[in-house]
């Protein structure tokens, strides 16, 4: 199951943050603040899978931005690694390059994005095509 998945500049700072499990405030900013250093200290030719206290983590580096998420021990990294992949190519598909800006200016979308993807820690959609229609379906709604 997946139990978070944040989104981090190079900076260390969060840009996205989806949580699947309760976990109090001030437990998540600490939770963060260990999580993106274990993974933004780690060198680009080491494994992409670290395990951190109750979690296994897997993280992906597209340009200046980090994609964590925070996993139990039961799910398969790569198929997390995977999604993670899929995640930005949807982003990419939707923003024309995606960019951290995009990511900051349109937070909302990027969570229907993911929204689409994952539910309640567990993997739903990888169809690029059916993750986007509820999107562009709004968008055409607003358009109007």
């Amino acid at each position: 199951m997946i139990k978070f998945l944040l989104m981090v500049n190079k900076q260390g700072q969060t840009q996205l943050s989806k949580y699947y499990e309760d976990i109090d405030m001030a437990k998540r900013a600490s939770l963060e603040v260990d999580v993106i250093k274990s993974c933004l200290s780690r060198r680009k030719d080491e494994c992409s899978f670290v395990e951190y206290k109750d979690y296994k983590l897997v993280y992906r580096q597209y340009a200046a931005l980090f994609i964590v998420v925070g996993v139990s021990d039961t799910e398969n990294e790569l198929a997390v690694y995977e999604l993670v992949h899929n995640f930005v190519e949807v982003l990419d598909k939707y923003f024309s390059r995606v960019s951290e800006l995009d990511i900051m200016f349109n937070l909302e979308k990027v969570h229907i994005i993911l929204d689409e993807m994952i539910l309640n820690g567990h993997i739903v959609e990888t169809n690029k095509t059916s993750i986007l229609t509820p999107l562009l379906v709004l968008d055409k709604v607003a358009e109007t």
